[in-house]
């Protein structure tokens, strides 16, 4: 089990920092997330292959971001996020092709994205047109001999699942956010494990709490300290088969979030350890 970091994609003087504090704690891989498509140029390809080389780091995935606006929540979020808004699909299609191609010169097969608030009802009208979508992004990653990665949370593990079937794509894979699936009130992610296992190719391990009103998301918590049952969930990932990596993500900034990387980093080794022993 390889333990790492998600870290945004800066320029690359500012992206060495990030590298260097990566290598000091004892991490050496992370998920590269970006959302600014100006910074993926062919130059800036070379300074992060060139950085990873000198720091011994490992890019295990792209998190790929796309243009207009978002809001993180249950109502506006359901008219913003992802490739579900048609208003914005065509252009972020575009985003996610784009940013396969700059995951490709950086060596990465594995491109993540929200999808949006997928619909539950596979006879909803616009269910059918976001899985055409899903699927010609799928298709270009694939001449890229890339997968494309759904982050978890904004619809539940059945809908996901549905939503791979109707796709039918062998380059379908998941990048499971275990509190994600709480934060939106939609699954367990111990649970989860029964239903799209087998897609799962990146964790990010986060931890937090089931919404408490029916417009703001739950809050996120350092791990440890919500409601995810890690013992359990990688209990899960054995009997499955995953070993590979695990990204932590903790969604606030400054010196408490390298505090708390740090001792998740800790607090996650024990229990792979003896999980895995």
């Amino acid at each position: 089990m390889k333990i790492g970091v998600l870290v945004n994609l800066t320029l690359p003087e500012q992206l060495e920092t990030k590298f260097a504090d990566l290598k000091k704690y004892g991490f050496d891989s992370c998920q590269l997330c970006a959302w600014n498509p100006a910074l993926w140029t062919d130059e800036n390809a070379v300074a992060v292959k060139a950085l990873c080389e000198k720091y011994g780091i490992t890019v295990s995935a792209f998190w790929c971001g796309w243009e207009g606006p978002q809001a993180w929540n249950f109502y506006e979020g359901q008219l913003t996020l992802g490739l579900v808004p048609v208003e914005y699909r065509s252009a972020r299609m575009k985003n996610l092709c784009d940013g396969a191609d700059f995951a490709k010169k950086l060596g990465v097969t594995d491109v993540v994205t929200h999808m949006g608030f997928i619909p539950e009802n596979p006879y909803d009208p616009a269910y059918a047109p976001l899985c055409i979508a899903i699927r010609a992004v799928a298709d270009h990653l694939d001449a890229n001999g890339q997968y494309l990665l759904f982050e978890t949370g904004q619809e539940t593990p059945v809908t996901m699942l549905r939503c791979f079937e109707t796709v039918g794509r062998d380059n379908l894979g998941i990048n499971l956010d275990t509190a994600n699936l709480i934060l939106y009130g939609k699954a367990n992610p111990v649970d989860s494990l029964e239903v799209f296992g087998k897609y799962v190719r990146n964790i990010h391990a986060k931890d937090g709490k089931y919404p408490v009103n029916g417009h703001e998301l739950g809050v996120e918590t350092k791990l440890g300290e919500g409601r995810v049952d890690f013992r359990r969930f990688f209990e899960g990932l054995r009997a499955l088969g995953y070993d590979s990596y695990v990204t932590i993500e903790r969604e606030i900034e400054g010196d408490e979030q390298t505090r708390d990387i740090i001792e998740a980093k800790e607090y996650l080794e024990n229990i792979i350890a003896d999980v895995y022993a």
